[in-house]
């Protein structure tokens, strides 16, 4: 999911926007590590199996997934259908180490009138924050989706194919004093049973902040996990 490429209020760590690569090490004969520098060469002018392995990386790093690739998977995903009336949503921002750095819920009200999708968004945070996004979503054509709100800069563009909807756009996203710009890599799958699996990556000057993972179900959905819990007051219970 990842893609070489160079409002909300979630709090990575104070050194997110800077991501250091540690030196590369050996061991040596006596237990201790050495540093290898990555631009060395061995015998015949050879260069250190370090560098492929981290060319490795990093062609890896940058493998894509296309959203035609889901064409054929079912149930389809129509999101001025499915987005319509009340929908709720758990979720967590995990930093770039994989550490959840918060946790919240949201209650949306989506209003459809035939050209633009309105997402009235109300998030409830774990630690008591609250928050509210507006998306204003137009339908293109039958594979894509233009949309706006206050902290996205510009137009988020949505692919949408089968089950699958893939949005790229730029936000300023607060995080404490300061805001960044940072670009979303958002992923949708639809599953049968009517629940919405959400997954973006969040990244800064094409380097990885975060993911942000989501669970979105309608009320109507006989999950006995959570079928027709608020999740404010699933929040307000947690404080």
């Amino acid at each position: 999911m990842r893609r070489c490429r160079p409002g909300s209020k979630w709090s990575p760590s104070p050194s997110s926007g800077t991501i250091r690569s540690p030196p590369a090490a050996r061991r040596s004969s006596k237990g201790g590590l050495q540093r290898v520098s990555l631009s060395s060469r061995g015998r015949g002018g050879r260069t250190r199996p370090i560098i492929l392995l981290w060319t490795a990386l990093i062609l890896t790093g940058c493998t894509s997934m296309n959203v035609e690739d889901f064409a054929e998977a079912n149930p389809r995903l129509i999101l001025e259908d499915y987005f319509a009336g009340e929908t709720h949503a758990w979720g967590l921002f995990e930093d770039r180490f994989r550490t959840v750095r918060r946790q919240f819920s949201v209650t949306i009200d989506g209003q459809w009138d035939g050209h633009v999708l309105v997402l009235d968004e109300h998030f409830s945070y774990a630690d008591g924050e609250t928050d509210r996004r507006v998306w204003r979503i137009t339908r293109i054509d039958e594979h894509t989706y233009h949309g706006r709100a206050d902290d996205v800069v510009g137009i988020a563009v949505g692919r949408t194919f089968g089950n699958a909807l893939n949005w790229q756009y730029d936000m300023d996203l607060k995080v404490g004093d300061r805001t960044w710009r940072v670009r979303f890599d958002d992923w949708m799958f639809l599953q049968p049973g009517g629940i919405l699996i959400n997954r973006a990556r969040v990244s800064k000057l094409g380097l990885m902040v975060g993911e942000v993972t989501l669970f979105f179900a309608k009320p109507a959905t006989r999950n006995p996990g959570f079928a027709h819990a608020d999740p404010r007051e699933a929040a307000i219970a947690r404080r």
